[in-house]
C-alpha cells in the first residue's frame, strides 16, 4: 500500500521484486528481459564489466540499442539486474548448523560464487543490493545466528562483515597478478636480511612452494578462520 508520502520505487527494484513489467507501447516485444540479462553477462564473462553497454548487449542480441529501452530503462537498472542475477540463490543451510559452521559455508559459498564472475567485481557499490537473490543471502546468514544472543542489529553487522571480507578477498586475490612464486623468487634476490630480517626469515620458509596446495582457497580459509575466532570471542563476552 502507497501513501503521497512514498517516493517511487526504483525501475530495477520494481523488475527485480516483480512489481512492474518491461516494455510498453509499440509493437509486439520480441525479446524477453532473460534473453537480455543473459546476453549482458555473456558480454560481461567474455570482455569484462567495463565492455558493458545498452549497444553493446543489443548487438549481442542482434537487436538496436532502442529496442533494448523498452524492457531496461537504463543502464544503471540493467547493472542492478545483473548485480542481483548473478550471486544467484544462497547456499542450503540445514536448520541446527552450528553458527560458526553456517557462516563458514555461507562464506566459502559467495567466494566460490564470485570465483566464476570475476567481472561482478568491478561493479561500483553506488548503493546496497536490494534484488531477491541478495536479500535471499542476507536471510540465509541472519537465520545461521538466529540463535545467537546478540542483538539484531549486531547480527546483521556480523553478517556484512563477513561479506565484506569474501568480496574484498576476492577482488584482492583478482587483482594480483604478481605469482606467489615469482614474488618469492624475486625478492629472495633482492632483500638484504640484515635490514629485512622478519621478511627474509618468512620467504626462506619455501611456503608458496607446494604447487598441490590451492594457495588462494587457503589463504581465504585461513582468514576467515581468524575472522570468526574473533565473533567467537566477541560472541561470548557481549553484554546487552
Amino acid at each position: 500500500m502507497t501513501t503521497s508520502g512514498d517516493t517511487a520505487l526504483p525501475k530495477s527494484v520494481e523488475l527485480m521484486w516483480g512489481l512492474g513489467q518491461p516494455g510498453g507501447r509499440g509493437p509486439k516485444r520480441a525479446l524477453t528481459l532473460d534473453q537480455i540479462l543473459d546476453a549482458a553477462t555473456e558480454v560481461a564473462e567474455a570482455e569484462g564489466f567495463a565492455a558493458l553497454s545498452m549497444s553493446r548487449v543489443a548487438r549481442q542480441l542482434g537487436f538496436t540499442a532502442m529496442s533494448l529501452y523498452r524492457y531496461v530503462d537504463s543502464k544503471d537498472t540493467l547493472i542492478d539486474l545483473l548485480m542481483d542475477r548473478v550471486v544467484g540463490p544462497p547456499p542450503e543451510i540445514a536448520p541446527g548448523t552450528p553458527w560458526r559452521v553456517g557462516l563458514e559455508q555461507w562464506a566459502s559459498a559467495e567466494f566460490a560464487r564470485l570465483g566464476r564472475h570475476l567481472w561482478w567485481l568491478d561493479i561500483p557499490m553506488s548503493r546496497a543490493p536490494m534484488g531477491p537473490n541478495n536479500m535471499a543471502w542476507l536471510e540465509t546468514a541472519l537465520q545461521v545466528l538466529a540463535e545467537v544472543d546478540v542483538p539484531d542489529p549486531v547480527k546483521f553487522q556480523l553478517v556484512m562483515n563477513v561479506s565484506m571480507f569474501v568480496v574484498g578477498k576476492r577482488r584482492f586475490l583478482r587483482d594480483l597478478q604478481e605469482d606467489e612464486g615469482d614474488f618469492v623468487s624475486v625478492m629472495t634476490r633482492v632483500l638484504d636480511p640484515q635490514r629485512f630480517p622478519a621478511v627474509t626469515a618468512a620467504l626462506s620458509a619455501s611456503a608458496f612452494d607446494d604447487d598441490d596446495i590451492d594457495w588462494e582457497q587457503a589463504d581465504f580459509v585461513f582468514g576467515l578462520a581468524r575472522l570468526l575466532d574473533g565473533y567467537e570471542v566477541f560472541i561470548a563476552g557481549f553484554d546487552d
